[in-house]
């Protein structure tokens, strides 16, 4: 395999390449061939999937969460035929 260097790369550039490095859990030099591959359309990467996007967003429910959101929500499942008339 072949070696680059790459000079004169700006902060901002800098800074999104890092950024998804550590949001994708790869060192910089993966997320560098990565991206070149999939800019080249040598190895597409999977335009449709955007989880990674949201991963600060997902967590995970314990018992007790489920519960106390399903006893909150309890109440919408009611429909009151008054409201209808």
């Amino acid at each position: 395999m072949k070696s680059m260097t790459i000079h004169g790369i700006d902060d901002p550039l800098d800074k999104r390449i890092r950024e998804k490095a550590k949001s994708h859990g790869l060192s910089l030099n993966k997320t560098i061939k990565k991206l070149l591959n999939e800019s080249l359309g040598i190895q597409p990467g999977n335009e449709n999937d955007h989880k990674k996007e949201f991963i600060d967003l997902f967590g995970i429910w314990s018992e007790s969460d489920e519960k106390d959101f399903n006893r909150t929500l309890k109440d919408f499942d009611k429909v009151d035929p008054e409201d209808w008339a």
